[in-house]
């Protein structure tokens, strides 16, 4: 499917990794539809992408609200969707004794609950194309559970499990379900607690024009999933395979963890 085909519904479009996969897929054409809770940076974004001439239109919205979902899907209709990209996504670090239930609630909603939803609601427009693609923007630790992140690593877990099994549903359909697997990013997305643990850890981080690279291409190509790093590749293939193999290889992690929680 090339990129110059596609009209794009764009979910999390305001972060950084969603303003850059924006930035990567008008340059090669595509036509998209912007959603974030926050207008200013959408609007923002648009005028950008519109001076090089892209097709853009914007549409705030909060996708973990139902109303907005509806409204997402008739407007994913106007716009003729054939590809959904859901980035929208919600932080969780630290020590799950001390994170409460609130937080439990909201990060899963956001990062699983909300994505399953709009992908059911836009399957019946995305079903009438020709070719279409749902990509999912997970993380590395959506295969591989760290210390701090046992919130965030169960909703990518999820999202991980959901766009497999998804994927195998809609195999003989015009839908092509996919997940990237990004590691650390350097965005607003991590607090100064976060980036002390990846100092601390030796955490690799890549700049956002990576993972939106990476996106562009697992788009086009249509292949099932990617992760992004190494030797985060290489941990995410041991740890499926045998997972208790790797417990002993993040007792550091949990040294960084107690240090800066």
């Amino acid at each position: 499917m090339k990129i110059a085909s596609m009209r794009v519904l764009l979910t999390g479009a305001g972060g950084g990794i969603g303003s850059a996969i924006a930035q990567g897929l008008a340059a090669q054409g595509a036509a998209l539809l912007l959603v974030g809770r926050t207008p200013e940076p959408l609007h923002a974004l648009a005028r950008k992408l519109a001076a090089g001439r892209a097709q853009v239109r914007v549409e705030a919205a909060d996708v973990t609200e139902i109303a907005d979902r509806e409204r997402l899907a008739e407007a994913a209709r106007i716009f003729d969707v054939n590809v959904l990209v859901q980035a929208a996504g919600a932080p969780a670090f630290g020590s799950f004794e001390q994170q409460g239930d609130a937080l439990v609630a909201s990060v899963l909603l956001t990062n699983l609950v909300a994505p399953m939803q709009l992908a059911q609601r836009l399957l019946p427009q995305l079903r009438r194309q020709s070719q279409a693609r749902v990509l999912n923007i997970g993380s590395a630790l959506g295969r591989l559970g760290l210390p701090g992140y046992a919130i965030y690593s169960a909703s990518k877990f999820g999202l991980r499990g959901f766009s497999e099994a998804l994927r195998r549903e809609l195999a003989d359909s015009p839908v092509r379900v996919q997940y990237l697997g990004p590691r650390s990013t350097q965005t607003g997305f991590n607090d100064r607690r976060v980036e002390a643990y990846n100092r601390a850890t030796g955490t690799r981080s890549d700049a956002p024009e990576r993972v939106a690279r990476a996106a562009v291409q697992l788009l086009e190509s249509g292949a099932a999933e990617r992760f992004i790093g190494f030797p985060e590749r290489l941990a995410v293939r041991l740890n499926g395979l045998v997972p208790s193999l790797l417990d002993g290889a993040f007792t550091n992690h949990g040294a960084a963890l107690r240090a800066v929680n």
